[in-house]
């Protein structure tokens, strides 16, 4: 009798999680759902739980598709997090799994895997933008997720930024926008500011390709974002100006080849890129000595 009744237990928890699955994949909505929704001014749907909704979207950032993945999930998050559609709690859920997926496949090439680093990158640019604004992460999260961010920007190997099937992958791009939100935070510290820098120049020197589609812009973007904060010492710039410029000297002492011209014309593209920003930007002391310097170095070149 007491096996009988263990075996009915058994097939009471086995029946149960076949339902509970059923429950979970008929809850999935498909693209007309999503699609009505950015028709809709990415309203939250009446009825619906943006947290509930969040997760599920979340899962939908590694998927080949780029309008489920792009123009929908990602878009749909970006401005629930921007209007404050979900509450502080499940932002720090997401965060902390966006987080995680930036060590998922770390190291592969030409995979799938890329699209969910990639868009986590992305999401948590949104997830740093809100905190810029209205914290909620706390200091320990905030600074995890720089040193989280400068790690990725040097250990993403899938440099793709288009694809004609898969839509924009874009993992060094979408890093760059993580760091430049994260630079906007009174919290970053001037040993995480020279982390930033270092990053970026590591990233560059590394790449071993020419990136092609606004990479090297985004990048400058992100870097301008540490140059204008008023802790921020030129001295540190200086610094890393020098060393880009000594690295550009040792790519004409040697045999060229295509992967040491990249670290050349990235240098040039990135400088280029954040000459004109240097331009726009308010006119002050540490503005003008920085489009100085990297006038200097474009005249040269």
């Amino acid at each position: 009798m007491r096996y009988g009744k263990h075996i009915r237990i058994s097939l009471f928890l086995a029946v149960a999680t076949v339902l509970l699955a059923a429950q979970a994949a008929a809850a999935q909505h498909d693209r007309a759902y999503w699609q009505a929704v950015a028709a809709h001014h990415y309203e939250v749907p009446a009825g619906g739980s943006a947290a509930r909704l969040s997760n599920e979207l979340s899962a939908l950032l590694a998927l080949t598709d780029s309008e489920l993945r792009d123009d929908l999930a990602y878009s749909i998050l970006a401005r629930w997090i921007a209007r404050g559609a979900l509450p502080d709690e499940q932002l720090l859920s997401l965060a902390g799994d966006w987080d995680a997926n930036l060590k998922r496949g770390i190291g592969e090439m030409g995979t799938d895997s890329v699209l969910r680093r990639s868009f986590s990158a992305l999401c948590l640019a949104s997830i740093a933008e809100r905190e810029a604004k209205k914290p909620f992460l706390g200091e320990a999260r905030y600074h995890q997720l720089v040193a989280d961010g400068i790690a990725y920007l040097q250990a993403e190997r899938d440099l793709r930024g288009y694809d004609a099937q898969m839509g924009w992958i874009h993992a060094t791009a979408h890093t760059a926008d993580l760091l430049q939100a994260l630079a906007g935070n009174r919290m970053l510290t001037p040993q995480e500011e020279s982390g930033i820098l270092s990053a970026i120049a590591a990233r560059l020197t590394s790449a071993a390709q020419v990136y092609s589609q606004g990479e090297q812009d985004r990048l400058a973007q992100a870097l301008l974002a540490v140059l204008r904060r008023d802790d921020f010492k030129m001295s540190v710039f200086d610094d890393w100006l020098k060393h880009l410029r000594e690295e550009d000297m040792n790519v004409w002492q040697h045999p060229l080849t295509p992967a040491s011209l990249a670290v050349y014309q990235n240098h040039t593209y990135l400088l280029q890129g954040l000459a004109v920003h240097l331009e726009l930007e308010p006119e002050s002391e540490k503005i003008i000595s920085a489009r100085r310097q990297v006038l200097e170095i474009l005249r040269t070149r």
